[in-house]
């Protein structure tokens, strides 16, 4: 499905239904936003682990501006801009008080809505995401897991991407964002729509500069902060800063000592525990 919102033509999909049958009466259900990784993918390669909460939430995908099947300018690919789609999305759709979910890319899109519309979101989860990378970080953990040869490819890849440094990346350095890397997962990449020039945009562009500390000042609502010990892009110490600089006793960080980058694909089910938890929880 597709909205036209802040000029741009957006695609949506949604799986399970708003209102739920509770004897004689219905019941509106929360909805929960996926906002997908990258940039550059779309929001498929999410369905096969998401798709599960359509038993308590209304679950509403999104393919960033730019990303996947939606449409969007070049010179509108940015945080700021792809913050505001959330907020303007759910003014189109009638969403109020989301749950909102962002996976790496997609948190810090998270970050960036709820940093410009602090009353807006019931709920945030970051996960796998970073305010600002540490990359220094990232080339010492690529070169324990893959070696020299892997830092060289990543370092390339951060610093100058292009057709080839990307196509290295993803043969070398993805295989090492998780320990157990699920069969399921690595098929939904090759069906994912992906845009190579929206993450040649942003990676050679904003990422080198973005720094949204001073924004998660801002948040208010309930949120959890996703870790896995594992993930070598978006380390540890990325999430532990987030946890850190949003205000207020409702912020959890929960760590995952087997899990790489997005830790839904490597401890599903634990996984899916957390977050239940946390979604069902009175705010």
């Amino acid at each position: 499905m597709y909205v036209n919102v802040e000029g741009a033509r957006l695609f949506f999909d949604c799986v399970g239904a708003k209102l739920a049958i509770a004897g004689e009466a219905m019941v509106e259900r929360p909805t929960l936003i996926v906002m997908h990784g990258g940039p550059g993918f779309d929001h498929t390669t999410l369905r096969g682990f998401f798709d599960r909460f359509a038993d308590s939430h209304q679950v509403l995908y999104l393919d960033h501006r730019g990303n996947g099947r939606s449409g969007g300018e070049p010179e509108t690919w940015n945080l700021a801009q792809w913050g505001k789609d959330v907020k303007a999305l759910c003014d189109a759709l009638g969403v109020e008080r989301p749950h909102v979910y962002g996976n790496s890319f997609g948190g810090m899109v998270a970050m960036s809505y709820a940093a410009q519309f602090p009353d807006h979101p019931g709920k945030l989860i970051l996960s796998s995401t970073a305010a600002r990378m540490h990359l220094d970080v990232t080339y010492r953990l690529m070169t324990e897991r893959g070696g020299e040869k892997a830092r060289a490819i990543a370092t390339r890849f951060w610093t100058a991407t292009d057709a080839q440094s990307m196509a290295q990346y993803m043969e070398v350095c993805m295989p090492l964002y998780n320990p157990n890397p699920n069969p399921n997962e690595l098929a939904a990449r090759k069906r994912a729509l992906i845009r190579p020039e929206v993450s040649r945009h942003f990676i050679l562009g904003e990422m080198r500069t973005m720094d949204a500390r001073a924004g998660l000042a801002a948040i208010t609502c309930p949120t959890l902060v996703l870790a896995g010990r594992y993930d070598p892009i978006t380390p540890v110490s990325c999430s532990e800063e987030i946890a850190s600089l949003i205000p207020g006793e409702r912020v959890y960080l929960r760590t995952f000592e087997e899990a790489g980058h997005g830790v839904h694909r490597d401890v599903p089910e634990k996984a899916e525990s957390v977050l239940r938890q946390f979604l069902g929880e009175a705010v």
